[in-house]
């Protein structure tokens, strides 16, 4: 259980800064994510730590030690890859060895670490097979163990889930959780899946174009995003552009938009000017006693989701808006195309973001 620090980390390629002066630090015993679209720099970040890319500037500590020309291998670093790098003429348990064998361990020392390894990620029985006689749940789990077994200082995880279909992805990322916890190990983790991230981190950076825009618990970046570019990457959001008028009660503003006033959170609102509101598609309800953050808009479209239904919205108020919501199939009554409904969403549920991003 160890801390990894990142400070003014920087990397070019040609005219590209993959990274941009990132910094970071990672407790011991945390599951931390690195999330982003592609080309963000979240998997070079993760190969510069892990010792595959040299930093340009920058400094890496693990665990207390400066690691930022050391060699791979001299950094005791797990890493768990996308495409699980299981060699396919040996054994699971050979696999799982490999790194062992290496290290020139005992053998009873190194069948008992991988005795124990395939143990906490539930594989023992599968100890003898070929990985092509696996699933790919399975596999993943094999790979965990080989990184497992090493005993890390840190757990490095590349997209480790995004070969699997939905159903095993959710399966696995609890089982990730369980096992990072139940190892003591600091994860830095790398995935572009926002479910996944927000399902199972301590806590998230959100990067864009080589440097970190946000960084924090999955429920505080989910609800509080510092703008535009958070929000939308955390899932989906309904976003209307308006100007502050003043003060509500408490910590509430009031903001004039195209669907009418609505009262929103205050979150260190400037005194004036224009902002951009955040809606989360959850946040819009049918039922409402509220006299305040009501407005009227059209059904344009209606998606049966299984849990949820979701309704694209049309309003008035001078241009034409796209809103979107989404309610649990609970026995309401579901709407039909072309529907006008009022809408209510609560004055807390509603993000205020700067107006420039």
């Amino acid at each position: 259980m160890q801390p990894v620090r990142v400070e003014n980390l920087v990397k070019q390629y040609g005219a590209l800064r993959a990274l941009d002066g990132v910094s970071l630090a990672v407790e011991a015993g945390e599951l931390f994510f690195l999330l982003g679209p592609s080309g963000c720099g979240k998997t070079t970040l993760l190969r510069a730590i892990a010792g595959f890319v040299p930093p340009d500037a920058g400094r890496i500590e693990i665990g207390g030690r400066d690691a930022t020309r050391m060699p791979p291998q001299a950094r005791n670093t797990g890493m768990v890859f996308q495409s699980y790098a299981l060699w396919p003429h040996l054994t699971v348990r050979e696999n799982v060895a490999f790194g062992l064998r290496l290290q020139a361990l005992p053998r009873a020392e190194r069948d008992a670490r991988v005795d124990e390894a395939l143990a906490i990620v539930r594989i023992a029985d599968q100890a003898e097979k070929k990985p092509n006689q696996l699933s790919g749940g399975q596999q993943q789990r094999v790979a965990l163990a080989r990184a497992l077994v090493i005993r890390p200082a840190c757990l490095l995880l590349d997209e480790p889930l995004s070969n699997l279909d939905a159903k095993l992805r959710a399966e696995m990322r609890g089982e990730i959780r369980r096992i990072c916890k139940a190892s003591g190990l600091t994860a830095i983790y790398v995935t572009h899946d926002q479910k996944e991230a927000l399902a199972i981190a301590d806590r998230i950076a959100v990067m864009r174009a080589g440097q970190i825009e946000q960084l924090g618990p999955p429920r505080r970046l989910y609800h509080h995003p510092v703008n535009r570019f958070v929000a939308d990457f955390l899932g989906h959001t309904n976003f209307l552009r308006g100007r502050l008028t003043g003060a509500a009660a408490g910590d509430r503003v009031v903001v004039a938009t195209p669907v009418g006033p609505l009262h929103a959170r205050a979150d260190g609102a400037p005194p004036a000017g224009e902002v951009l509101l955040g809606i989360r598609p959850e946040a819009l309800s049918r039922r409402h006693a509220a006299e305040v953050n009501v407005f009227e808009a059209r059904v344009t479209a209606v998606s049966y989701l299984g849990e949820v239904t979701q309704y694209d919205l049309a309003t008035e108020g001078g241009e034409p808006r796209a809103l979107a919501a989404l309610e649990l199939n609970a026995g309401e009554e579901v709407l039909a195309e072309g529907a006008r409904v009022r809408w209510h969403v609560a004055p807390e549920h509603v993000m205020l973001l700067p107006a420039e991003d």
